[in-house]
């Protein structure tokens, strides 16, 4: 099932990335596998896949110990600054850096271990009550506190649009994420980069791709349904 649905997957990201006149080698699909067991995982990297995207810190160190080294882990999920040294080393970006205490943290550590961690900011752009990030405005300050902070490089934007029946209802906030990564570009501040944009999940990820998103993060279009029952 895992393989056949990444065919799937990968045959509507070419199709974006051909309407949106994009090469598809501008967009990294990242599985997303929270709740999944590991054998499932197996498939998807049988099929080719690299990139593995967690929600929580420890199904993460759980499932790094027992796969392949070659694999790239993304901390997708809110992340606790208690948790963040856990991921030194091991995780190839965090995409979900909404504060400045978090990313102090994340830089203690970092230098801590010696290591340069990749971030991303977190934008809530819809302002929903219920998500996490940071607003437009407050997206620009956090950039430009965090950029100075050793240890850590960040390397765009992350956003979690809201959940819609018709993916045409998000083209507009993945646009305004786009635009405000320009305008961050465009301040030319050491240290940052806006080269990812990490924006579409399975509902949308076709319209997100249309938008100039880098990074698609697709859990339930890869590995089916998710099951938050006991021990999940």
């Amino acid at each position: 099932m895992v393989k056949e649905n990444l065919q799937e997957v990968e045959k509507k990201i070419e199709e974006a990335c051909r309407r949106a006149g994009r090469d598809r080698s501008e967009v990294t699909l990242i599985a997303v596998s929270k709740t999944k067991p590991v054998s499932m995982l197996q498939e998807a990297y049988s099929a080719g896949i690299r990139e593995f995207g967690e929600n929580k810190v420890q199904e993460m160190m759980d499932k790094y110990d027992v796969l392949p080294d070659d694999i790239h882990w993304h901390m997708i999920g809110h992340l606790q600054r208690n948790k963040v040294k856990y991921l030194m080393g091991k995780a190839a970006l965090i995409h979900s850096v909404d504060s400045l205490r978090l990313a102090e943290e994340i830089s203690a550590q970092s230098v801590r271990h010696q290591v340069v961690t990749d971030i991303l900011i977190e934008v809530n752009i819809a302002g929903e009550e219920t998500k996490f990030g940071t607003d437009r405005e407050e997206a620009i300050s956090l950039v430009e506190e965090a950029s100075r902070l050793p240890g850590i490089h960040i390397c765009g934007l992350m956003t979690i649009a809201p959940f819609v029946e018709n993916p045409e209802d998000n083209r507009t906030y993945f646009r305004q994420i786009r635009e405000l990564s320009v305008d961050i570009a465009a301040k030319k501040i050491d240290n940052v980069d806006m080269r990812i944009l990490s924006m579409g999940m399975t509902g949308d990820y076709e319209v997100a791709i249309e938008e100039g998103a880098t990074m698609v993060r697709v859990g339930t279009g890869i590995f089916g349904a998710r099951d938050y029952g006991a021990g999940a």
